[in-house]
């Protein structure tokens, strides 16, 4: 009878554990901003991480972290997405990645605007990060410019210096200025 009076006691208290206001609520901001630098982190320590792939990410409340962006490998998203589900605190990853078809020209693309961009003497200087902050980003001919610059005349000089690159059909600057965030 003790037997059972304890295993009853057992699977009560874990079925109201289980349905308990702090498992289902939003975790806090804090720890969502823990998970924020966290993700971050994994993501651009990944070894393959570069120059020609974008990666972003949203975390919501409930714990799950879409990630987003266009990578040139496809093993870089799946890479991202094991990376990201390590992370203590994240319940589900939504891997929404597009992986850029392969294509000998937009190859031979890539590497010229990235000479154009990252030769120019104004924006060398951004080339000498581990993970230059300019991110190139070609789909078949179209080249996106993604990522972070310090001043504006930057953002500038590489969208006129993609433009210039022969074969390339248009130019998406999605750059960023440091300073127009604050």
């Amino acid at each position: 009878m003790k037997v059972i009076t304890f295993l009853l006691l057992c699977v009560v208290s874990a079925a109201a554990w289980q349905n308990s206001p702090a498992q289902n609520a939003p975790m806090n901001p804090r720890s969502s901003e823990r998970i924020t630098q966290e993700v971050r982190h994994q993501l651009v320590m990944l070894p393959y991480y570069g120059v020609f792939d974008n990666l972003a990410y949203r975390v919501s409340p409930d714990g799950t972290v879409t990630l987003l962006g266009q990578v040139a490998r496809p093993t870089l998203k799946s890479d991202a997405e094991r990376a990201v589900k390590n992370v203590e605190g994240v319940e589900r990853v939504d891997n929404q990645i597009e992986v850029l078809p392969t294509s000998p020209m937009d190859d031979q693309t890539r590497r010229a605007v990235y000479r154009a961009v990252y030769g120019n003497e104004v924006l060398s200087q951004y080339a000498l990060r581990a993970v230059p902050p300019i991110h190139i980003i070609v789909k078949n001919g179209h080249v996106t410019l993604e990522g972070v610059v310090s001043r504006q005349m930057d953002k500038q000089i590489a969208e006129t210096q993609a433009k210039s690159v022969p074969n390339v059909f248009s130019v998406t600057d999605n750059l960023r200025v440091e300073d127009e965030g604050k």
